[in-house]
């Protein structure tokens, strides 16, 4: 995912964290905030030392960029969004963090549609 496409500053994730709403499932905490005319959207991640180490996070966060972009068509454009990522994610298949991800940005309205079954 291009640089453009993220929350990179302290100062934007702070922004997204304190004038943002925030909606959370098991797995994942997503805090959102609109940006108006804004060309894309940008999204944040953060994973926690309580996931694991470097290694295990690293993969962790990999695992949520891939699912983020195959949701990219669906995403609103003009959204700053920030993903945290619980310790109960450690382990996940990419299938697994995949449908957690897009019930809590259902949950968030950053996406609005139905699972299309396989």
């Amino acid at each position: 995912m291009k640089k453009a496409y993220r929350v990179k500053k302290e100062r934007e994730f702070q922004a997204v964290f304190q004038t943002g709403a925030s909606f959370a499932n098991r797995k994942f905490v997503v805090y959102r905030l609109e940006k108006k005319e804004q060309p894309h959207f940008r999204v944040g991640l953060s994973v926690g030392k309580k996931v694991g180490n470097a290694v295990c996070r690293n993969e962790v966060k990999r695992k949520i960029r891939a699912a983020i972009y195959s949701l990219k068509e669906e995403i609103e454009p003009e959204l700053d969004f920030i993903v945290i990522a619980r310790p109960s994610i450690k382990g996940l298949t990419y299938d697994e963090i995949r449908s957690n991800l897009v019930h809590v940005l259902k949950l968030a309205k950053i996406i609005d549609r139905e699972e299309k079954s396989k």
